[in-house]
């Protein structure tokens, strides 16, 4: 996997745990070369701390926030508790398709037959330049046939990055999910509302799916997948739409509250 150069203010870094002190813990960023890093103490948990232990163990790999870099004392600062929990999932996944994306790009140097700087001076920079890392390019490359075409790489070259990305990249998909609460106040209301939510789902584009499943009175989670959020989200209105348009004809009302992850 390449190494990152430029180490930004706020920007999430995987880290590995190498020193614990009682006032701090020295990391490495393993994006960035093994460079050094601190955590202090105050920074490890939004809560006193008396045992620094209790929360970080040596070799333990930590999600972490850039919160100071000093570039003329080599200093870089860490913080964990200005993590959150979604921001730490998005940085562990990012970080796994990372990965994953250095590892099939090793198998299409292997299969070009030349080594990585070469192939990587060639195609690869220019693939992360165009679609902002690596693992979106093999993306694009299995949702469409002409997304490297302005690649300026030889076109075995570019055939045999679609190959390798149609063999390893399924074709990416998105998930909204969100919560309907219903009432009615017709006699056979609860009837009325599984024909409602039955139709809702009913209808939409082929690539897209809708799932409404009951939580419990008045309550339902409804689940849209789709290749990409724009298509999602115009799923997820199609289907209020209609849930809106069912109930409101039958004295009834709908909220939906969207579920942030």
């Amino acid at each position: 996997m390449n190494q990152k150069d430029n180490l930004e203010l706020d920007e999430f870094v995987i880290a590995t745990v190498r020193k614990i002190l009682p006032y701090g813990a020295f990391c490495t960023l393993d994006e960035y070369g093994d460079k050094e890093a601190f955590i202090h103490i105050s920074e490890v948990a939004s809560r006193w701390i008396k045992n620094i232990h209790e929360f970080l163990k040596e070799d333990q790999k930590v999600v972490a926030r850039v919160f100071r870099i000093v570039p003329e004392k080599n200093q870089i600062d860490l913080s964990l508790k200005r993590v959150s929990d979604l921001d730490r999932r998005r940085k562990i996944e990012s970080y796994r398709k990372e990965k994953r994306a250095a590892k099939l790009f090793e198998l299409v140097e292997k299969k070009i037959g030349k080594s990585h700087e070469h192939v990587w001076k060639e195609m690869g920079e220019e693939l992360v330049e165009k679609f902002g890392n690596l693992y979106s390019a093999f993306e694009e490359a299995v949702m469409s046939e002409c997304s490297l075409d302005s690649i300026k790489a030889q076109e075995e070259w570019k055939s045999i990055f679609k190959e390798v990305a149609s063999q390893n990249i399924k074709k990416p998909r998105v998930r909204i999910t969100g919560t309907l609460t219903l009432s009615c106040s017709d006699a056979d209301g609860v009837d009325v509302i599984k024909s409602i939510l039955h139709g809702a789902v009913e209808g939409l584009e082929v690539e897209e799916e809708a799932r409404i499943t009951y939580l419990g009175a008045p309550r339902y989670m409804v689940a849209v997948t789709a290749p990409d959020y724009k298509k999602a989200e115009k799923a997820v209105a199609t289907v209020f739409k209609k849930v809106k348009d069912g109930i409101e004809g039958k004295d009834g009302c709908v909220t939906f509250e969207r579920e942030e992850k």
